[in-house]
């Protein structure tokens, strides 16, 4: 290592506007992941989420039977 960057990485550690990771504090729990979020919000709403599920389902099979019936 050379003497320049052993110089900046001690100043680096010097500067007081260094951030260094904090833990979290205590009680308190990481934020939720979109997966979770996306879940409570089907459950929520129920009968709009499986229509949707529906119309994508229909939508996606039309599309294959179309492609089979064309590539036949």
């Amino acid at each position: 290592m050379s003497p320049s960057s052993e110089l900046s990485s001690q100043q680096d550690a010097k500067r007081p506007d260094a951030k260094e990771p904090q833990a979290n504090p205590a009680g308190s729990s990481p934020p939720p992941s979109y997966v979770k979020l996306a879940m409570r919000n089907m459950v929520r709403k129920g009968g709009k989420s499986l229509f949707h599920f529906g119309l994508t389902t229909a939508g996606l099979l039309g599309l294959l039977l179309g492609l089979a019936y064309l590539t036949r």
